[in-house]
């Protein structure tokens, strides 16, 4: 949105419209997202980390895909695509190098199938493999480590999030889990 051009009423606020010096970047407002931050506390730890509780839960109901014994693999609750899985340890740890050497490596095991799996399932294109470490970096969720992966498609990319504040994202999430709970190999 250039400066000179009403607000749209989709979340998006002008930069000229407030102190300081205009940067020129729209901002979309995902208020949404906040029960994340207002769960953590001031030490970072969570009293409600959903990476904690998912494992204690019964598999569909906490969108749980595959477990392993340092870490386990889940849909994430707010996907950006469809398929959308998210890697965690079970411990509570915050960061890539609080990890243990075990974890790191089932984490990275866990990725691998989990590109396999989705390749096979949802025939998607390539992927988004990422961490975001601390909030100010972009976690959701800064207490618990986990790492995204998100399948992509050509031509996946839309206006709706944009312009109509919606993400197509066309199959259910218990579907989903469901099959590939199911391609998932068994351990070996």
């Amino acid at each position: 949105m250039r400066d000179d051009a009403p607000d749209s009423g989709f979340g998006t606020e002008r930069a000229a419209d407030f102190a300081g010096v205009p940067d020129a970047f729209e901002r979309l407002w995902t208020p949404h997202r906040m029960v994340y931050i207002d769960d953590e506390d001031r030490s970072g730890e969570r009293s409600g980390c959903p990476f904690c509780r998912a494992p204690g839960l019964d598999d569909a109901t906490g969108l749980v895909v595959a477990r392993g014994v340092h870490a386990y693999v889940l849909l994430n609750l707010y996907p950006y695509n469809s398929g959308h899985l998210l890697v965690c340890p079970y411990r509570h740890v915050a960061t890539y190098d609080e990890a243990s050497d075990e974890e790191v490596a089932e984490m990275a095991s866990l990725t691998q199938t989990a590109m396999r799996v989705l390749r096979d399932t949802s025939r998607c294109d390539g992927f988004n493999i990422g961490m975001n470490q601390g909030a100010v970096a972009g976690a959701g969720i800064a207490g618990h480590l986990h790492q995204h992966i998100v399948p992509r498609w050509a031509q996946d990319a839309n206006f709706f999030p944009i312009v109509a504040r919606t993400k197509a994202v066309p199959r259910l999430l218990g579907e989903v889990r469901d099959e590939l709970a199911a391609a998932w190999p068994a351990a070996l």
